[in-house]
């Protein structure tokens, strides 16, 4: 069983042998996708006149601040057009898979953030209401593995549902860590615009679970959460974690290989 989260930056610019990756790929295991793609929810609503608003936490991190119409955009953009895009591309293969999201089957329950502490503009702390955003607290695979066990590939947008059913933004990231966790899956690879995580301009092709958590303060926001994610995954069972890039020639075989990517084990 493999989990791939393709990132939302990358969904545009796959290199497309990945394709052929995914056709060779589901001959031999399953296989599951959890996608992002916050650009397009970005222009999307920019187009729409919904202007997006993105908050700086304490610890550095960038976020879209999710109001109500936020949520409805995001919902609409995820599961949508890019969730059917990706299992339009995979039929264009010959391969069968189904979008859902993590509402269906109450798949992914999340627990709604209240209050998020953010920097306002002069760099002070502040408290503001937390909007649609969730932490993701539990995943039921059922749903899944009912697709699986159908031949189905399971796309799956990064949406959950609070216990007061709302729709819930969730970072993409922890949503396929979660889900590689809830099924015990062999390998989670992040595909991502980047090799791997790099550290005084090298790539780090290797580190272990321990090693991974000692140097999460020393990464930069956007791989920060890649890594953090790869270290839940791992915390929940998974073997093995990988951050690789997308663009090169057949990403996920390379990625599958330890070729030019992080391991995470």
């Amino acid at each position: 069983m493999i989990v791939i989260k393709i990132g939302g930056s990358i969904v545009g610019g796959l290199n497309p042998s990945i394709l052929d990756d995914f056709s060779e790929l589901v001959k031999e295991q399953k296989v599951v996708i959890v996608h992002g793609g916050g650009k397009d929810v970005t222009n999307i609503a920019n187009s729409m006149g919904k202007e997006q608003k993105f908050i700086m936490s304490p610890a550095g991190k960038r976020s879209r601040y999710t109001d109500k119409e936020t949520a409805m955009i995001y919902t609409m953009v995820m599961s949508g057009k890019i969730s059917k895009n990706i299992t339009a591309m995979l039929e264009s293969k010959g391969i069968a898979s189904v979008g859902i999201t993590g509402i269906d089957g109450g798949m992914i329950k999340a627990d709604r953030k209240n209050k998020l502490m953010i920097l306002n503009e002069k760099g002070r702390k502040m408290l503001i209401e937390g909007g649609f955003t969730g932490k993701v607290s539990r995943v039921n695979p059922k749903l899944i593995n009912c697709l699986l066990d159908n031949d189905y590939v399971p796309v799956i947008s990064p949406i959950a549902i609070s216990d007061e059913f709302e729709f819930l933004n969730i970072d993409g990231d922890r949503a396929a860590a979660n889900v590689a966790g809830a099924l015990q899956s062999d390998v989670v690879i992040f595909i991502t615009n980047v090799n791997g995580l790099m550290l005084d301009d090298q790539l780090v092709s290797s580190l272990s679970l321990e090693e991974a958590k000692n140097i999460l303060p020393k990464i930069g926001p956007g791989m920060e959460k890649k890594v953090l994610a790869c270290t839940e995954a791992l915390s929940m069972g998974v073997k093995k974690a990988i951050i690789a890039s997308g663009s090169i020639q057949n990403p996920i075989m390379s990625a599958l290989k330890n070729k030019n990517c992080t391991v995470i084990s």
